[in-house]
């Protein structure tokens, strides 16, 4: 019969990394997802070959204290949750406490933060091993930086695909974000050069304006209705306006972007067989 063990933690956290990095995309939902957590009201984000080679995500958020940054590191360690019962309405991205770990340990990794303006820290781990921290003079908030993902597993690394699917799968989940959160400034560069610069707005549509184009935005219709404590609300395209692709279909609940392919299909399979527009 086979002998029972405990699996060591960088094995746990390589298992964990399998459900929380699918691909750069994940990585960058992870840690944008993290800034707005932190209350940031700027977030820049710098790729590199599509997130394949660099992931930088620099936020002015709370940040974390130095004496903090080695739970952050552990698995399960969280400032969202502290009791079970916390996870019912829970108002933040997530709250599991492994997506920080599990990144660090398929990828060269460094935090750096600080809580306040002045001293903060930088942490490197490689491939799971974490460095002792060194200080460092920084502003408020935190930067995290993932550079050569999947370097440590070549089964992983092979199945990215180009550095332009990359790219276009990161800016879907970005875009995501960014509509549920219209009043964070988020700026994005790949491999140097400017891509997407997002200024602070009071609404969906102007977030929309800014992305695709004013006139796009404003040809689509308001949507509000309450069905017991359900709230419905967002912006629609007319009928006769939608076209095949999917891509601009994007759902939130409870500030949180989600996907279902079923929502999205529902209305399309309707309208393709004469049911209500």
């Amino acid at each position: 019969m086979p002998v029972i063990s405990i699996l060591p933690s960088s094995v746990a956290d390589q298992i964990a990394a399998g459900e929380v990095v699918e691909r750069p995309s994940s990585v960058v939902k992870e840690l944008v997802e993290n800034a707005m957590d932190a209350g940031a009201t700027v977030i820049e984000i710098s790729l590199e070959d599509g997130g394949r080679k660099l992931i930088r995500v620099s936020d002015d958020g709370t940040g974390i204290a130095s004496e903090e940054v080695p739970r952050a590191l552990a698995r399960h360690g969280t400032s969202k949750i502290t009791k079970a019962s916390d996870l019912v309405g829970v108002s933040t991205f997530g709250f599991r406490g492994e997506a920080l770990p599990a990144i660090a340990s398929v990828s060269q990794f460094e935090i750096q933060s600080a809580a306040a303006d002045g001293e903060g820290t930088s942490t490197r781990v490689l491939g799971g091993q974490i460095s002792p921290a060194e200080r460092i003079a920084r502003r408020r908030g935190t930067t995290v930086t993932v550079s050569q993902l999947f370097y440590n597993m070549p089964a992983r690394l092979k199945f990215l695909r180009s550095a332009r699917s990359e790219w276009r799968s990161a800016v879907e989940s970005l875009t995501a974000l960014a509509l549920t959160k219209p009043g964070v400034r988020i700026h994005l560069s790949h491999d140097g050069k400017n891509a997407l610069t997002l200024p602070p707005v009071s609404s969906v549509r102007s977030r929309l304006g800014a992305i695709w184009g004013g006139r796009y935005a404003e040809d689509l219709l308001d949507v509000d209705d309450v069905a017991g404590p359900i709230h419905t609300s967002g912006l629609v395209q007319r009928p006769a306006d939608v076209g095949t692709s999917t891509r601009r279909g994007f759902l939130s609940i409870n500030g949180r972007a989600v996907r279902d392919a079923g929502i999205t299909r529902d209305p399309r399979y309707a309208r393709s067989r004469g049911g209500p527009e």
